[in-house]
Parts: C-alpha cells; sequence; structure tokens
C-alpha cells in the first residue's frame, strides 16, 4: 500500500480501492524565495453574490510552475465605498511573479450595504480561498493578506476576530469546518482608527469622506466598535498575528500619527507590528512606479518570506 497526498487530502490506494483519510493540517511552510520571477496566468471567477444582488468576483495570479505556491488573499481599498478586486493590480502582479498565488476579491461597497457587510466578505473570502486554492496550485496552509486603506481596516477586523459570529454569517457548505485565521497582514496605509480619519476629514472640510465614514457606518455607533485602535484600547480579547504597515510620511488622509498610536496600542497587547514610514509618499504611492514603490514590493515580499518560516 502507498500514500499520496494531493493539495490537503489525503488518499490511501489499497486493493479494494481508493479510500479517503481525514484531511490533514500542513506541518510544514510552503516553499517561497522573494527574489524568484515567474510567468503568471491571470483568470478570475464568481465568488458569490452580494446582498444587493451583484456578481462578487475574484482575479486569480497564479504562478506558471510546479508549486504548490503559497496563498495570499488581496482585500481592496476604496474608502468602504468604491474599488474592487483590480485596484492593487501592480502590487498584486509584483507578488504573484515572485511565487505567491495571489487572488484579489471583491467586496460589498457600503452604498449595497454597510458594516459588518465588507467584513462578512473577507471573513467568507478567506474560508472559500482556503478551500479554492489547492485547485490553483496554491497552499493556503498559511494563508496571509494584503491589503489597503480600507483594505486595512477590514482586515485589521478580520484578523483579530477571526471567530467573530457576525463576520462568520455566510456559511460556506462545501468546507464548513475550514476556519477564518489567517498567519498575517501585509498592509499600505491602512485605516487602524476611522474615527480619528473621520475627524481629520472633517477638520480639512472633506465633506466626501466625510460622507464615505456616514454611509459606511450604520448606525454611527459602529464606528467605534469596529475600530482596531478603540478594540485595542478596550482591551478586548483579540487574536494578534504579525502585522506589517506601509505609511506614507506625506499622507494627510490617513495621519503617521494615528498609525504609529496604533502600532504602539498592538505592541502593547503583545502583538508583533513592523512598521515603516515612507519618505515624500502620499496615501496611495504604490499606485505609482519608482524606487517608493519598489521598495514596498521588496518589504512586502520579504515581510511574507519570514512569516512563511516562523514556526507555527
Amino acid at each position: 500500500m502507498a500514500n499520496y497526498e494531493i493539495g490537503r487530502r489525503q488518499f490511501l490506494l489499497t486493493a479494494a480501492g481508493v479510500v479517503v483519510l481525514p484531511r490533514l493540517v500542513s506541518t510544514y511552510a510552503p516553499s517561497y524565495d522573494p527574489g524568484a520571477k515567474f510567468e503568471i496566468s491571470v483568470s478570475e471567477v464568481d465568488v458569490r453574490r452580494s446582498v444587493s444582488g451583484r456578481m462578487l468576483k475574484a482575479r486569480i495570479y497564479r504562478p506558471n510552475g510546479p508549486g504548490p505556491f503559497p496563498t495570499v488573499l488581496d482585500l481592496h481599498g476604496g474608502a468602504w465605498n468604491t474599488k474592487d478586486r483590480s485596484a492593487e493590480e501592480p502590487m498584486d502582479r509584483a507578488l504573484a511573479e515572485s511565487g505567491l498565488l495571489v487572488v484579489a476579491i471583491d467586496m460589498t461597497n457600503a452604498p449595497e450595504a454597510p458594516y459588518p457587510a465588507s467584513v462578512q466578505d473577507a471573513n467568507y473570502g478567506v474560508r472559500w480561498l482556503k478551500w479554492k486554492a489547492p485547485s490553483w496550485n496554491g497552499d493556503a496552509s498559511k494563508l496571509g493578506i494584503y491589503a489597503s486603506s480600507s483594505g486595512g481596516h477590514v482586515a485589521e477586523l478580520l484578523a483579530m476576530r477571526p471567530h467573530d459570529k457576525r463576520y462568520n454569517a455566510i456559511p460556506l457548505p462545501e468546507a464548513p469546518k475550514i476556519d477564518a485565521t489567517v498567519a498575517y497582514v501585509a498592509m499600505r496605509s491602512p485605516i487602524s482608527d476611522p474615527f480619528a480619519r473621520y475627524k481629520n476629514a472633517e477638520a480639512h472640510k472633506r465633506d466626501g469622506m466625510v460622507q464615505n465614514h456616514h454611509v459606511y457606518f450604520k448606525p454611527w455607533e459602529t464606528i467605534h466598535e469596529s475600530n482596531p485602535m478603540e478594540i485595542l484600547e478596550r482591551k478586548e480579547k483579540v487574536n494578534l498575528v504579525p502585522l506589517l504597515i506601509m505609511q506614507g510620511a506625506l499622507d494627510d488622509n490617513v495621519l503617521p500619527s494615528m498609525q504609529e498610536k496604533f502600532v504602539k496600542a498592538y505592541k502593547a497587547a503583545g502583538g508583533p507590528v513592523d512598521y515603516h514610514l515612507f519618505e515624500g509618499s502620499e496615501h496611495q504611492w504604490v499606485a505609482q512606479p519608482g524606487p517608493q514603490t519598489d521598495k514596498a514590493r521588496a518589504m512586502v515580499k520579504a515581510f511574507i518570506a519570514r512569516q512563511l518560516k516562523a514556526k507555527s
């Protein structure tokens, strides 16, 4: 008799046929060299319909090679109100070309439904990707997240509260025992304190940004309940996964002082954070080619490599 592992399922070949053994939990980190170069294939699939009936899709950036490849879920920004899976395509391509399976998903935008709809989408996305990754030559045993701006806010909530019943509200019948825990989160300009950002927008009379908060946080009290900074200040029991936070020094949307306060609180709670201030950079600097963008891409790859090598 012989055992064969395919993805994370194990099959035992016997004279009587094939017997499916229980799902195995990976005890090794998938191989990853951040300096590697791969050609990639890009495709799209349907994920599920939002509460408004819009089909939420996923864009899959798959390295062309033997794999299996470590897997990353991308959560887009857009001030909770706009954008989709294509928002971080340059970063997603760069990560995939280094040997990562990167899957960017749509999330419900606030005009369709307020908080916690987008966090529910992200929670479902983690579970769905853990289930689907092997079919795309991915290894999701140490699934991580890359997120930007409001996607960073969603990612922090998802990582800190992976078992929250509100966030787990969307069932995945095909794999009901998979949970939404993640191994790490890498972020550009995350909104780690949405109330402080709101007050900053008010002070600068940015009516559109102020309105984005009111559309997403309904009822208004949820801007405090779902505030990562305030969650730490309340000393709630949370998961504290390793974070990478990349912040623009010239960002007047999410101020460096806000980010630094969150970093200090996260570390005080016992969470590991790599925090980097990018001089001369505004809120969305990674959208433009240049030395700072190259630095950010290299930083994310190196961070992921360290997390994959870390002991579980």
